[in-house]
């Protein structure tokens, strides 16, 4: 309210050029980092073989630095400071070369951090991907065993499979929804009294060492959770069957139609009983385009697609 109040009637004697600001340097900035991450896990990663890709972003100085002080045998793609090359064909947005060199190099994980590093996922000792919420639903059930995990409870989003979600209270940890978007999953933690939530892109937070997301401090968690197991990644991921989703993007008018259009919200009642609790439905408008995103999950493929068409076309008659 006060920055508000500053933008609608700003002061006339505001400084100029040299006069705003300053810039303070902290020397032992990345020190500190990195003694504030290698506390996070309670030993080391001694004899566990990982593959970072680093974006060429955020990550490129402190994340091999961090896995190679606590012990772990490290592999680095793409760990240079050059800004012209950022998450392009490397990192989280893309796994391929990480996942080639997981198997090349006989890696036990890989890790790949987006370009500002407050995300990671993952790929398992056989080259294939570890997604957001595999890498939070694995965090919460070891937390859960460790007696760690506050009020047995996480957050994910709305957009989190009905396999992920299943599988989290089967092993007694309350699933708390939360719209795409790390704020709001941050907001809800702090509502709820969880310590843990997260993303399918990979931004988790762990309330106890950060209060917003870190791909380094994600990455580390999960490495030492796999050093501690006895499990190799592919297995210690495999928590849960995804059920089969079927996502439609509808063209509409107005994304801002779909709020009172009851006919349309009057059909997705009715596909949410026949479904009943072995699927549901999610429609929400697209925050960028003219679009309503039409998505159900059903334990059968072939329920699905056809709820989803069904829905769609309800959505097409009312708001195209």
């Amino acid at each position: 309210e006060a920055i508000e109040e500053l933008i609608a009637s700003p002061p006339t004697d505001l400084p100029l050029g040299e006069g705003v600001g300053q810039a303070v340097v902290l020397e032992d900035s990345l020190d500190r980092y990195v003694d504030h991450l290698l506390l996070s896990i309670p030993g080391s990663l001694d004899g566990l073989r990982v593959v970072l890709d680093c974006a060429f972003g955020a990550a490129w100085r402190a994340g091999p630095r961090v896995f190679r002080e606590s012990g772990a045998e490290v592999a680095v793609l793409h760990a240079e400071p050059d800004g012209s090359r950022i998450n392009v064909e490397c990192g989280s947005t893309d796994l391929s070369k990480l996942s080639a060199a997981v198997l090349r190099e006989g890696a036990d994980l890989g890790l790949a951090f987006d370009g500002d590093a407050d995300r990671v996922l993952a790929v398992d000792e056989r080259g294939e991907e570890v997604d957001g919420d595999r890498i939070l639903g694995l965090v919460g059930m070891r937390l859960k065993q460790q007696g760690r995990l506050k009020n047995n409870l996480i957050v994910a989003t709305v957009m989190a499979n009905l396999g992920f979600r299943r599988a989290l209270e089967e092993d007694g940890i309350e699933v708390l929804s939360a719209p795409v978007g790390d704020k709001f999953v941050a907001q809800a933690m702090v509502d709820h009294g969880s310590m843990l939530g997260g993303e399918q892109s990979g931004h988790v937070i762990f309330a106890e060492h950060s209060t917003t997301g870190d791909g380094v401090l994600t990455a580390l968690q999960v490495a030492h959770i796999l050093l501690e197991s006895d499990e190799p990644m592919s297995e210690l991921a495999h928590f849960y069957e995804p059920f089969p989703q079927v996502l439609i993007n509808v063209p509409v008018r107005s994304r801002d139609d779909l709020e009172g259009a009851e006919a349309v919200w009057t059909a997705v009642r009715e596909a949410e009983a026949r479904l009943g609790d072995d699927g549901r439905v999610l429609l929400r408008a697209s925050g960028t385009e003219p679009l309503v995103r039409v998505m159900v999950e059903a334990a059968d493929e072939g329920n699905a697609q056809a709820t989803a068409k069904k829905l769609a076309e309800v959505v097409t008659d009312h708001l195209s």
